[in-house]
């Protein structure tokens, strides 16, 4: 360890970020998660520290479930409906292995129908690739019975899971396609990009006007859209394209600060379903990577 000029915490951030932001679907969880995993990291004796990543991946598994365990409580009293917290991500983050597949909205919004062990159990195994008796060692819990979980998370989750053909040239012009619409307030435009079972999702949590409850049909989506961006409220608000979560989504911003966040599904060339997160304190996170990237920009000018 001595000999190690790289911290081991710092060189597996990124899994360990990955492994909590989806079990608890929120940045400012996954962050907290983190710091307490860094205190205990500092805090242990390294010499009784065989394999530092399993040592760190455990520890932020096992901050995670109490998390989970207690945020679940929370979120039945959810005013609305519930969303993930929005991470911005690079046009390449499917590549990147570490943090590939289920940083998608609609995967992590499949994940919350998970109990916390299923969860977690399914991070780790189908996400990150480690084996059931490492899982096991983790958890605390027989290699068998990792694996009947194991099996019982994956059949809900690939049962659940949605399947969608857009590619990214696709997307992007749909994507341009929409905020052209919704910007110009063409009701005609926006509800032929939508799919006749278009739904849609709007966490406001109770802390800004939202749609409490999902919204269904091309028609009533659509005008609901626009209503929203005729809202002298919305005054300024514009709409730029955006990886969110590893895919092409969009932002709405006023300014430089984004105030909202849209992700979808797309098939067969229409938006199948729409997930528009407005609650204000899960855009903390977001409006810090914005203004972090934009500071980045400014040093690089």
């Amino acid at each position: 360890m001595q000999d190690d000029p790289i911290d081991p915490f710092v060189a597996h951030r990124r899994l360990l970020f990955g492994t909590a932001y989806q079990m608890l679907g929120t940045v400012t969880d996954a962050e907290d998660v983190l710091q307490d995993a860094w205190i205990k990291w500092h805090e242990v004796d390294r010499d009784t520290v065989t394999h530092p990543k399993a040592y760190l991946v455990r520890t932020v598994t096992n901050l995670a479930l109490n998390r989970l365990t207690s945020a679940r409580a929370t979120r039945e009293t959810y005013v609305g409906p519930w969303l993930p917290e929005p991470l911005l991500t690079t046009s390449d983050a499917a590549e990147e292995t570490e943090m590939a597949d289920t940083v998608s909205t609609a995967m992590l919004v499949v994940l919350e129908t998970l109990g916390p062990v299923e969860r977690a159990v399914f991070v780790l195994r189908e996400v990150f690739g480690y084996s059931h008796a490492e899982i096991a060692g983790f958890l605390d819990r027989p290699e068998a019975t990792i694996r009947q979980i194991s099996h019982r998370a994956r059949s809900h989750v690939h049962a659940r899971r949605p399947r969608f053909d857009a590619d990214l040239a696709t997307r992007s012009e749909i994507t341009e396609k929409f905020m052209a619409a919704a910007q110009g307030g063409d009701v005609n435009a926006l509800m032929e990009l939508l799919a006749p079972e278009v739904t849609l999702w709007n966490d406001g949590g109770g802390k800004i006007t939202a749609a409490r409850r999902p919204l269904s049909g091309p028609d009533h989506v659509a005008r609901w859209l626009l209503g929203v961006m005729a809202k002298p409220i919305s005054a300024g608000i514009y709409l730029e394209s955006a990886y969110i979560n590893g895919e092409l989504g969009m932002l709405a911003k006023i300014g430089d600060f984004p105030v909202g966040a849209l992700t979808y599904d797309i098939r067969d060339g229409h938006i199948e379903n729409i997930r528009f997160q407005v609650n204000p304190d899960k855009m903390v996170g977001l409006q810090q990577q914005a203004a972090a990237g934009s500071a980045a920009e400014s040093v690089g000018d």
